[in-house]
């Protein structure tokens, strides 16, 4: 039996101060600035951050309990890796977390997100960075599996609060995969996912965990549906006797 989460004594919300913070981080972001104003980070976002991360883990023991983690594991670091992108600016100007499945890679498999900054309050689940055989599992598994797929993505509620499907599709069908097949506009994604995006407001309203917890409800059965094909592309491969299988 999985025991509840501890709870934090900060509020599992935002005040003003927080996006206020990261309006200026647009404007000033450099280490010195930062250095000076880490406490306000520590006290304004990373505190609340962690709090509302702990309430809506403590509520995915309910309907998500292979995404429960210590919150400190879910939170994203503010700090930017720079090493491979021509943009060098220290820091993002959004806080984020990621749920991720258990035993799966912290970038790859099938998981629950949600992002605050000034533009607004993006909330999202999904497979985003598949590796390339779980890309293959999941393309495969919807082979067979597109219709209960689809169903999952356009039931009447989760349609009415997830306005946006993210595919990154490819311009051409993979190699291998039939271009006249019925599930060939998912086949050609590189990631699945539903995301929605609230006003910035969202994340200062007391119920702002309860809001997240309502929206990721909604897409575990998608994010489930996922998680399998993935969990079967991480098992033990077949060994080859004599080059049979």
């Amino acid at each position: 039996m999985v025991s509840k989460i501890k709870s934090s004594s900060a509020p599992a919300h935002f005040r003003p101060e927080a996006l206020k913070f990261l309006r200026s981080l647009e404007k000033h972001n450099d280490r010195d600035w930062f250095n000076e104003r880490k406490a306000t980070y520590e006290a304004e976002l990373k505190e609340p951050m962690l709090a509302v991360i702990r309430k809506v883990t403590d509520a995915m023991l309910d309907f998500a309990p292979n995404h429960v983690r210590p919150a400190e594991k879910s939170l994203f670091r503010i700090y930017r890796d720079t090493r491979f992108s021509n943009n060098k600016l220290p820091y993002k100007t959004h806080v984020a977390a990621w749920w991720t499945h258990t035993g799966m890679d912290k970038t790859s498999g099938a998981g629950y997100y949600f992002q605050v900054s000034p533009k607004g309050v993006v909330i999202a689940a999904g497979a985003y960075m598949p590796e390339k055989e779980q890309l293959a599992a999941i393309r495969n598994w919807l082979l067979e599996n597109h219709i209960d797929f689809r169903k999952t993505l356009n039931k009447p509620a989760v349609k009415k609060a997830f306005t946006e499907f993210e595919g990154a599709s490819l311009t051409r069908p993979p190699k291998g995969f039939p271009p006249e097949h019925p599930a060939i506009d998912l086949i050609k994604c590189k990631q699945w996912g539903l995301s929605a995006t609230l006003p910035a407001e969202m994340a200062l309203e007391s119920n702002f965990a309860a809001t997240l917890i309502k929206h990721f409800r909604l897409l575990t059965p998608m994010v489930d549906a996922l998680n399998g094909p993935i969990a079967a592309s991480l098992g033990p491969k077949r060994k080859v006797l004599f080059g049979l299988r």
